[in-house]
């Protein structure tokens, strides 16, 4: 009995540890951008974040999402020479979505998580390229191409 109370005592000091830690970086770490910025920096802990862009020189940024989620659609934006977006997951999600004909350059990896590029290889050479840079911890990043719709 004394070794499942102290088991529950150490997963409820966890628990409360990573509350309190995500609390202290939700103030550290705000998140800046709206629809009509050229760059981004998002986060999400313990929390969501969503954002539809119609910027017309979208230059990238960053995400990070611990514990929470992060849904960016890029559909309506245009596209800047030399876009870079660096994608950090832990325990969270991030899903962007990107018009058709963009071209996207993978960095990234995972670690007990996923990362799912689904943009097919545009046929113009001088497609658009985002370049995405990062990593997926025990969470997921998906980027794909969906028509714009409801």
């Amino acid at each position: 009995m004394g070794l499942v109370r102290a088991s529950g005592l150490l997963g409820l000091g966890a628990l409360a540890g990573i509350a309190g830690a995500a609390r202290l970086l939700r103030h550290a770490v705000p998140s800046r951008g709206d629809a009509e910025s050229d760059e981004v920096a998002l986060a999400a802990i313990f929390d969501g974040v969503n954002l539809k862009s119609r910027s017309q020189s979208w230059s990238g940024g960053s995400m990070f999402s611990w514990f929470g989620g992060i849904a960016v659609d890029l559909r309506e934006a245009q596209l800047a020479t030399d876009a870079r977006l660096s994608l950090h997951s832990l325990l969270g999600g991030i899903a962007i979505r990107i018009p058709p004909g963009w071209r996207v350059e993978s960095k990234l990896r995972s670690i007990a998580g996923g990362v799912a590029i689904d943009a097919p290889e545009p046929e113009d050479p001088a497609a658009p390229t985002l370049v995405l840079e990062g990593m997926a911890v025990l969470g997921g990043i998906a980027v794909g191409t969906k028509p714009p719709g409801p």
